[in-house]
């Protein structure tokens, strides 16, 4: 594949987890009102895997993959989308779809942190204040009455919270991880380890499975559109552009997520969006640039070539 096609690829990848992600929250919002939350996950990731294996055999990709590779994938599937996913949908029983978009958006400052920790990479000073308005803008979004007053509200938010680590945390794992070549085929395994494991949290905590002949017609839309774009389409591409460009670029998504979410929230499940809140996200997403961005601040750009003058 040349460099051209590459960039139309990559543009694309951006695209669908950009974009197509931030409609996941509003689909999810919609099928768990009905549904048990780890059902809902479970299904969605399994139903997604057996449909990428069916496509990896017409197209003859190869899905053999070592017990190392079968292994590693476990893992991504359990930190991705057993314990990252599976608690973000059993949230949004209590919290808005745009809300738990807004604190996820704040995923590049854990992605940071960990870096520092686990790599030892340095946090440079327009990261820092990154940090410091991602902070302060988490504290303005999860401060509100109305949120903090509604039923398991807190729970919500230390359960996203700790998701944004497993997330992180997986996210610099598959990048360095022996995974399968293929990143359709990757994809497929961690759905299906993933989804596996899903099953059994949700047997375990009892959760009554619902057959989809009785499932509403909202409902059977949303599960579909679940797995075909949020799963198949987006996961996919989120695991191709972890392999080609960093992981502080990939979690750039948070940036398009909690605007798409919040306006789908708004619009259709009449989802409230205060004034508060809207500052919190001009103040939770600018310190999100700042983590992200190559850019200097002009003053220490030219306080550094003063001295290199003397």
């Amino acid at each position: 594949m040349n460099k051209p096609q590459n960039k139309i690829v990559i543009v694309l990848a951006f695209f669908a987890i950009y974009v197509i992600w931030g409609s996941t929250y509003l689909l999810n919002k919609i099928a768990v009102t009905e549904l048990p939350a780890f059902m809902l996950a479970s299904i969605r990731f399994i139903v997604s895997s057996f449909i990428i294996f069916c496509i990896a055999k017409t197209l003859k990709i190869p899905i053999k993959i070592s017990r190392k590779q079968f292994f590693n994938t476990a893992i991504a599937g359990f930190l991705f989308l057993t314990f990252g996913n599976g608690l973000i949908v059993w949230t949004l029983k209590y919290v808005d779809s745009g809300f738990a978009a807004l604190v996820i958006s704040a995923q590049p400052l854990v992605i940071l942190i960990l870096m520092r920790i686990i790599q030892g990479k340095k946090i440079q000073a327009m990261s820092m204040i990154g940090v410091f308005l991602g902070m302060l803008g988490i504290f303005l979004l999860v401060s509100q009455n109305h949120i903090i007053m509604n039923e398991n509200s807190a729970l919500s938010i230390g359960l996203i919270l700790l998701c944004m680590i497993s997330w992180a945390y997986a996210s610099l794992f598959v990048g360095t991880a022996d995974l399968p070549a293929n990143y359709f085929v990757n994809t497929g395994y961690q759905m299906l380890t993933g989804g596996t494991m899903l099953a059994i949290v949700s047997f375990l905590l009892g959760e009554t499975w619902i057959s989809p002949i009785k499932w509403s017609e909202s409902v059977l839309w949303s599960m579909l559109l679940l797995i075909i774009f949020g799963g198949i389409v987006a996961f996919t591409s989120f695991n191709y552009l972890l392999k080609v460009v960093s992981p502080e670029k990939v979690a750039t998504s948070t940036y398009v997520n909690p605007i798409i979410a919040l306006l789908l929230g708004w619009y259709l499940l009449d989802e409230q969006i205060t004034t508060q809140s809207i500052c919190a996200a001009i103040i939770l997403l600018t310190g999100v640039y700042f983590i992200n961005t190559k850019k200097k601040l002009a003053i220490l750009s030219r306080f550094k070539n003063r001295r290199q003058k003397f």
